[in-house]
């Protein structure tokens, strides 16, 4: 299974901390569904539907998590199937590949509104805990 960052990402994120590099994030987060783990490159098991849908994150993450502050919907969905994964990207079409996700298996038939609400997109980084 290959949720996560992107390797880009990770390498980026770890350049910044651990020697001072620059690290230039995307200036918005697109979310595309996937019926099934979207693998390394994002690419993997699309979704027949493939709007993506921009998220916000308007809350400062805590813990090392964040969450969507605002419902991101499908409306009138391309085919009838059960979304699993959902993948990040930097632009509404094309774009870097950020980060990817699991879901509950949401089944959905054509042309119905698909809906991840406010504070269910998860993002998070495993951080130090006391034992």
């Amino acid at each position: 299974m290959a949720v996560g960052l992107a390797s880009g990402v990770a390498n980026s994120i770890l350049n910044a901390l651990c020697r001072s590099t620059p690290w230039v994030e995307p200036d918005e987060v697109w979310v595309k569904l996937h019926v099934g783990d979207p693998g390394a490159a994002g690419t993997g098991s699309p979704a027949t539907e493939t709007d993506r849908i921009q998220a916000t994150f308007g809350t400062d993450a805590a813990s090392g998590a964040i969450s969507n502050t605002a419902a991101l919907t499908w409306t009138g969905v391309a085919g009838a199937e059960d979304y699993t994964h959902w993948s990040a990207w930097s632009a509404s079409t094309v774009g870097t590949f950020l980060f990817s996700g699991l879901m509950t298996a949401n089944a959905v038939s054509t042309s119905d509104d698909f809906t991840i609400p406010i504070g269910e997109m998860d993002v998070f980084l495993g951080v130090a805990t006391d034992p």
